[in-house]
């Protein structure tokens, strides 16, 4: 009998883990045995994603920065890469904090719901309230001074120095790339193959995910049985569905049309099978060859660029990502009754923006990000709990958004540097339809 795909077991381990939670809460009993039975194989997951995400993102930041040493030899095009993906991921995550402030998903949850949410997480709680305090009494630099940590050692003991991490893992990759390959290379040996060892870590964690959410979910349903958590859960996946949905068929294909004149059509026709893949693999690394073959071949983008800008782009540029780790860590926020500060918020922007860097290019891998992102801000982890149950099928979008992303970029560069020409091939049944003799 063929296994099933992990999606499927993870959403068969949320089922499960609802049944549980609503068969507990029928007795006087239940909901304190999922809490001392049930709810620690959760925490344990819950830590064992956390204990990942700092080697992963030392490790993938290092390795993608030290892969970017033809930037010495294509300078200007180095820096309109590196520059225009920094600007898409930044409009893509401020397009998922509008959204997730206008719409508020978490806070269809009602009051007696959000109550009974924060006195399960009070510590998380005051955590949020004292770094908000500490916002307000901070002078307007302060934001910039935290970046920069005065021993790695203790910025590298507390997951929520992880923007200090990420300075110091971006300063160390730029000490690699000025520095000849004899000198460095095993330096640059280790760190891929460390990076390699975490993917697999990842692997092996994501075997687990299904009786991980199992537990998470049991334990939320018993810790506070609201019908509300779910509907606000609907609402979060709209709101993610609607910035990914502005991000493909909106932003993308008008900043191509401004700065290359093509139309809509063009773009979407060249481009669309790539997303497919990108959809079925959830896999930015695995679409990357459909990538380079349809906008060198369909849209025009010279060999040259391609080969450069995309393997890039799907190390560094994950806009679907940054845009999720934002609208997710706000609606746990808010679903937990935390009022996040602009200072809070500004951080996100910060920490999702720079983690999007470090984010490897596999299924699920925007998962352990946003452990990064919550830590940040304070914002309780065991919230993603509320966001498991529909993690997979809005990672397949926002892999569509990753992939989409990374094509639109390609042409932007090519146009700037004067790479950008007529498709190769003019249309996808030319190209494949049989040729006549």
């Amino acid at each position: 009998m063929k296994k099933l795909e992990l999606h499927w077991q993870i959403l068969l381990g949320m089922v499960a883990g609802v049944a549980i939670g609503v068969v507990a809460v029928q007795f006087a009993a239940g909901p304190q045995l999922i809490v001392d039975w049930v709810k620690p194989f959760g925490t344990i997951f819950i830590n064992v994603l956390k204990l990942i995400a700092m080697p992963l993102i030392i490790a993938s930041l290092i390795k993608g920065l030290s892969d970017l040493e033809d930037i010495s030899r294509l300078s200007v095009l180095g820096k309109r890469t590196i520059g225009i993906y920094l600007l898409t991921t930044l409009l893509a995550v401020t397009i998922g904090l509008t959204i997730v402030n206008v719409i508020q998903p978490g806070k269809t949850i009602n009051e007696d719901t959000r109550n009974q949410l924060e006195q399960a997480y009070q510590t998380e709680a005051d955590r949020t309230r004292g770094m908000a305090e500490e916002a307000r009494e901070a002078g307007p630099l302060k934001p910039i001074e935290d970046l920069f940590a005065d021993n790695v050692f203790v910025a590298l003991a507390d997951n929520g120095n992880m923007l200090q991490v990420i300075v110091i893992s971006i300063f160390f990759g730029i000490g690699i790339i000025l520095l000849p390959d004899k000198k460095v290379g095993t330096v640059k040996l280790f760190f891929d193959g460390l990076n390699e060892i975490i993917l697999k870590l990842i692997d092996l964690i994501m075997l687990t995910a299904p009786y991980g959410v199992a537990a998470l979910l049991a334990a939320l349903v018993a810790e506070s049985p609201s019908v509300d958590i779910f509907i606000a859960l609907l609402w979060y996946a709209l709101s993610v569905l609607i910035g990914l949905g502005l991000l493909i068929g909106v932003v993308y294909p008008l900043l191509m049309r401004v700065f290359t004149g093509k139309s809509f059509g063009y773009f979407f026709r060249g481009i669309s099978p790539a997303q497919l893949v990108a959809f079925s693999t959830s896999s930015s690394a695995a679409t990357l060859p459909v990538t380079m073959e349809r906008t060198e071949e369909h849209l025009g983008v010279d060999k040259e660029v391609t080969s450069f800008v995309l393997p890039i782009g799907a190390t560094i540029n994950m806009d679907g990502t940054s845009l999720y780790q934002a609208i997710a860590a706000v609606f746990i926020a808010q679903a937990f009754g935390m009022e996040l500060s602009l200072y809070a918020q500004l951080g996100i922007v910060l920490t999702a923006t720079l983690a999007s860097i470090g984010s490897a290019a596999v299924p699920s891998a925007g998962m352990v990000m946003l452990v990064i992102v919550l830590s940040q801000a304070g914002i309780p982890e065991a919230g993603l709990a509320l966001i498991f149950a529909v993690d997979r099928p809005l990672d397949m979008c926002r892999t569509v958004a990753n992939v989409t992303g990374d094509a639109t970029v390609s042409m932007l560069v090519a146009k700037s540097v004067g790479k950008l020409g007529d498709p190769k091939v003019k249309d996808w049944d030319d190209h494949y339809k049989p040729k006549k003799k």
